[in-house]
């Protein structure tokens, strides 16, 4: 499992996305599991979960603005769930959607990369 990253863009915003253990513990300790939450946000039959969707991608942004506030010695505040809802309103939820499965998928991937080459 790599840290993989991808960038949602919303107006001349951008807010990073990023899937690493830390994003997958917080998933796991509200869901049980990946796998459960995974269930949930998959479109394939019908609509996505709202609630995990947004839980999912606050949990991916956030770990974004940690990382960027300890690389940089700032102290750019954490979105609320409320926030990442109205962003997710914003951006769409096909959008949405693909992008947290574009970063989950390409997380998942590099993993498998990693124990080709290891």
């Amino acid at each position: 499992m790599k840290e993989v990253s991808t960038i949602l863009k919303n107006g001349d915003k951008e807010y990073k996305l990023v899937f690493n253990l830390n994003a997958m513990q917080t998933i796991q300790e509200e869901y049980g599991t990946l796998e459960a939450w995974g269930d949930l946000t998959d479109a394939k039959n019908g609509e996505p979960n709202i609630k995990a969707l947004i839980f999912g991608m606050a949990a991916m942004i956030n770990e974004a603005i940690e990382i960027e506030n300890e690389d940089n010695g700032t102290n750019k505040p954490l979105l609320t769930l409320r926030q990442v809802g109205r962003l997710l309103t914003d951006v769409g939820i096909d959008n949405a959607t693909a992008q947290v499965n574009e970063t989950v998928i390409k997380s998942a991937g590099a993993s498998e990369d990693d124990s080709k080459n290891g």
